[in-house]
């Protein structure tokens, strides 16, 4: 079909196995209520292997520390171009966007001068109607399980989260829904490109895409474009005119969110491999590649998006809302399911951005996401075994990957919300290594001089959790963290008779980049 094909798929229902029992979560300690959320460990991976197995501690966005800054914002629009989505959702319809005129308007009738009928909560482009749909016996849920990753709604004792889904005040993001797809039919790559522009002309800010053409199919951007000039200009328009006509906006310009495809090849799909947008590859819950991801030197940032192959259930893949003739919530795994992890994360930052009234153009805060990241590289060394699966022969064959292949392929690193929002927000952290003693230089915070004292203090929750000790020689700060998380520290000195403090934040992390984790 001309728009490409969608690069997620189901689970396959046939499961093989767990792990062992190395630690849990209670549903306690976890910042909202939605009883699924201890299921997702794409937000928030305690290592449990009573979950899934092989897991590791961190492999996740960084939900936890990022919900105590912000949780979304309604202003904040998130186009899905893919199948519909089912927008009556329990745990959708509070974050659809709605477009009022048309609601409030009379049936076949262009009530907004937009160019679209009945265009309530988005536009279906394969049938040239207001009417979004879901139910056609070959639709996977597909769309529906992308926009619950981004903006399920959160705190509401149902389902599961969005990471930018609110806090149950009707505070989360909104989802547009703009159907390219229904069942086994494609939009045409005019209508695909008409959708791409609805939703610049529209108010989205992001563009959400798991979808695409199979890796090689195109081998450069020139090739794409000449056979695909409709859906390239439409996406450099998205990228140059979202946002410009709305002056409370927090960002001039938009972001298209490109999945990169599901194919276990050396260079990502287009439009993935495009310049212009943000390439997303997946990795398993233990940080290494999953088995299905396509990787190379195009690919911008790696996110969640589970391994079936590898952990041997489903628990092991990404769990989101779903259509109702897949009982509302499931699993699923691919590209596809990693691309909304970070279209949720720049929907939260642009949400915080509103909080704060900061302003980004697409450049600027294109540049934050894809350096507020951790490093995936160390994780890269020696060889994953699993099982390439046959769901309809249910038979599963042993392949082994060699993982330094992907090191400097998966793009800068693995997006973390909580980076990005301190980012944005322009506060001083420090990532350091768990259970590794790291020495922080605290006259670049306070001016060099070897005559201050300083005094540190933190919260006895932050401590607890962390397991943080701290002790201070001189200028240097001496920290050290049993546990992952992070904490926030208040540092004081007297200068000149005036006592001053400030805020740092220290981040503790399995493994870090190199230079601190700023890459």
């Amino acid at each position: 079909m001309s728009a490409g094909s969608r690069t997620g798929v189901p689970c396959p229902s046939i499961r093989f196995g767990g792990g062992d029992v190395q630690q849990t979560t209670r549903a306690d300690e976890l910042p909202f209520d939605d009883p699924k959320l201890n299921k997702q460990w794409h937000y928030i991976n305690t290592g449990d292997q009573t979950l899934t197995s092989p897991i590791r501690a961190g492999a996740d966005v960084d939900c936890k520390e990022a919900w105590k800054l912000c949780t979304g914002d309604p202003s904040i629009i998130v186009a899905v171009v893919d199948e519909g989505v089912m927008y009556s959702h329990e745990d959708l319809s509070a974050n659809m966007w709605v477009n009022e005129a048309e609601l409030d308007g009379q049936t076949g009738v262009d009530d907004d001068g937009n160019g679209y009928r009945d265009d309530i909560y988005g536009y279906n482009f394969v049938l040239n109607t207001g009417k979004i749909t879901w139910t056609n016996p070959d639709d996977v849920g597909h769309g529906t399980h992308v926009a619950g990753t981004i903006a399920a709604v959160n705190n509401n004792g149902r389902g599961v989260c969005g990471i930018a889904g609110g806090s149950g005040s009707n505070d989360g993001v909104k989802i547009m829904s703009l159907q390219i797809f229904d069942g086994e039919d494609g939009a045409t790559a005019d209508a695909t490109a008409n959708a791409i522009r609805y939703a610049a002309d529209n108010g989205a800010l992001i563009l959400q895409c798991s979808w695409g053409y199979d890796a090689g199919v195109f081998t450069s951007d020139s090739a794409w474009a000449r056979a695909c000039s409709a859906e390239k200009d439409a996406i450099d328009y998205f990228i140059a005119n979202a946002g410009k006509d709305n002056p409370a906006s927090p960002m001039t310009g938009g972001l298209a969110i490109f999945a990169a495809g599901n194919e276990s090849a050396r260079m990502p799909g287009y439009p993935a491999s495009y310049g212009g947008v943000v390439c997303v590859t997946a990795f398993a819950p233990d940080f290494t590649p999953s088995t299905f991801t396509n990787y190379g030197q195009a690919a911008d940032i790696a996110a969640p998006g589970g391994d079936s192959d590898y952990t041997l259930d489903d628990a092991g893949t990404i769990l989101s809302t779903q259509t109702d003739a897949f009982g509302l919530y499931g699993y699923m795994e691919g590209t596809s399911m990693a691309c909304p992890h970070v279209s949720g994360v720049a929907a939260l930052g642009l949400s915080y951005a509103v909080k704060l009234g900061k302003h980004f153009t697409a450049d600027e805060f294109r540049s934050l996401l894809l350096t507020s990241v951790n490093d995936i590289n160390s994780y890269l060394e020696g060889e994953k075994d699993y099982y390439y699966f046959y769901k309809y022969y249910g038979e599963a064959y042993p392949r082994t990957m060699h993982l330094p292949n992907y090191v400097g392929k998966m793009g800068g690193g693995y997006t973390d919300a909580y980076k990005l929002l301190l980012s944005i927000e322009g506060t001083a952290a420090i990532w350091i290594k768990q259970n590794e003693a790291t020495e922080i230089d605290l006259s670049k915070y306070f001016g060099a001089s070897e005559n201050l004292t300083f005094a540190v203090s933190v919260s006895q929750e932050d401590e607890r959790a962390l397991g943080l000790s701290s002790l201070v020689k001189g200028n240097k700060l001496i920290v050290v963290c049993a546990n992952t998380g992070s904490a926030s520290l208040t540092l004081r000195t007297n200068i000149g008779g005036t006592i001053v403090s400030k805020q740092l934040v220290v981040v503790a992390r399995p493994q870090i980049a190199s230079n601190g984790g700023w890459l």
